[in-house]
């Protein structure tokens, strides 16, 4: 279990897959007299609370509801009102702006003065992009600078993590600032030698791959835990036990120090191309007279979250809810956006987080379909449908019907003992339907301990189960309302 706790990889670390089941096989239920929709419940054996609420999407008229107001939490559907909170704020066509700044002109090959690395809070920018900045500057015949290299993060506020009840070595929980790389994860891999390990740790890219100081991984003859972390003054230390590393492999590690991860890749890359820096300074403000040497663009706004809603990224919905509100904390961003969605959504719920990764959110499901509805036509001018990831239509083994009539547009929240999935329900004639569906344990997730919170002891069971129940409300949706 060790050394498949090990193996996680970007892909497994953003993404949810949902699994939705259009045709429920008959089961029997302990009171058939119930509606069937608490049967379907009640036969899910996922103990907590269930609510889902299923609607016409053009009129609000709710056609079939249980526990349509029980406050749950929305694990990554969250993210969904974070979308439309930032495409109202921001707006669909804004980009995210890194730059490479000087205090002085350039002369020779140096620039007199110092040289700035300027994040603006960039959530999807990586290492290969960094590498492309670092070949613009080699391009205009830089070739050191007289003054400092300045990291300027100052864009956002740096936090060192989302959420604190989740284990140390999650890659979804990361740190960040201004200035964000590769979701803010370092890649930590070991390759058998000799009678050891040779272990590394570098801001993979797929052109570069510098090198890393800021992170230190050592080995330890121990078999749990698997992880050990330990924030120092200038380091990041982690400790790996020996025992459960096995073949060659790989895996994302979070880094807490944003910034200054950057600024160290950064440098690295320079180095690279010919370019001598020296060691970064992290600053929350510019001085006062720069110009511009190089930039990079981040996708509009609206593509940013067309690949958080896909992938999930927790660091994009951060950033962009940060962007959008200007707070200085993440539990008052969170605020911020929670008033919003009351007055604009008619979502009664409570947000801690823009992200959904904070177990103490709490929404509705109604609340959750009414926000929907709203984010049908937003006034940013990019439609929530159309940035919300096509999930499909499954059978009732959690298999993709290929050819399926029924469009199913959604977005997937997974915490421990905690699953929800929000979205649309396009048939290819007859009305759409807005729906959410949540349900959770927090009993059973709270009496977890640390070290069973990457992969809790029936937690894979619960969450087929779970989905199971989505796919067969779905399914009923769908043959009786369109």
């Amino acid at each position: 279990m060790l050394a498949g706790l090990l193996a996680g990889v970007a892909g497994s670390a953003l993404a949810e897959a949902p699994a939705t089941s259009p045709r429920p096989e008959p089961r029997p239920f302990s009171d058939p007299g119930l509606p069937a929709g608490e049967r379907l419940i009640e036969a899910a054996k996922l103990g907590g609370t269930t609510g889902f609420v299923v609607a016409d999407a053009a009129t609000g008229a709710i056609l079939d509801a249980v526990n349509p107001d029980a406050l749950l939490p929305p694990a990554s559907v969250a993210k969904t009102i974070t979308a439309l909170y930032a495409l109202e704020k921001l707006g669909a066509d804004r980009r995210l702006v890194t730059r490479v700044l000087a205090t002085g002109p350039q002369v020779g090959d140096r620039i007199e003065g110092d040289l700035i690395l300027s994040g603006g809070g960039d959530p999807t920018l990586d290492t290969d992009d960094l590498g492309d900045l670092a070949a613009m500057l080699r391009k205009a015949g830089i070739r050191g600078v007289t003054g400092r290299f300045l990291a300027h993060a100052g864009a956002l506020p740096a936090l060192e993590r989302i959420a604190a009840d989740q284990p140390d070595q999650v890659g979804y929980n990361p740190g960040l600032s201004g200035l964000i790389l590769n979701f803010g994860r370092v890649y930590f891999e070991w390759k058998r030698a000799g009678d050891g390990y040779a272990v590394s740790m570098d801001a993979r890219g797929e052109r570069f791959a510098p090198k890393i100081a800021l992170t230190r991984m050592d080995l330890a003859d121990r078999q749990s835990p698997l992880f050990t972390y330990r924030l120092r003054e200038t380091t990041e230390d982690w400790t790996v036990a020996r025992p459960a590393l096995g073949k060659d492999g790989s895996r994302w590690l979070p880094v807490r120090r944003a910034a200054p991860y950057v600024a160290e890749a950064f440098r690295g890359l320079c180095a690279a191309q010919g370019i001598t820096l020296p060691k970064a300074e992290v600053v929350a403000t510019l001085p006062g007279a720069t110009r511009e040497l190089a930039r990079l663009e981040s996708e509009p706004l609206a593509e940013v979250l067309r690949g958080m809603l896909r992938w999930s990224t927790n660091i994009t919905a951060e950033a962009v809810g940060l962007a959008a509100s200007g707070a200085g904390t993440l539990i008052g961003s969170g605020r911020t956006m929670t008033d919003w969605a009351q007055r604009h959504l008619g979502h009664p719920g409570d947000f801690v987080d823009h992200s959904g990764l904070g177990s103490a959110s709490r929404v509705t499901a109604a609340g959750m379909v009414r926000a929907l509805i709203a984010g049908r036509a937003s006034r940013s001018g990019a439609a929530l449908p159309g940035i919300l990831r096509e999930v499909g239509m499954r059978d009732d083994q959690g298999k993709a019907v290929k050819g399926h009539p029924v469009s199913v547009l959604a977005k997937t929240g997974t915490l421990n003992f905690v699953s929800g999935l929000a979205g649309f329900i396009r048939p290819p004639a007859g009305r759409e339907l807005a729906f959410a569906i949540f349900s959770a344990d927090p009993a059973r997730r709270a009496a977890l301990p640390m070290e069973d919170r990457e992969s809790p002891p029936g937690g894979e069971a619960w969450l087929k189960r779970a989905r199971r129940l989505q796919g067969q409300l779905i399914s009923r949706w769908a043959e009786s309302f369109v």
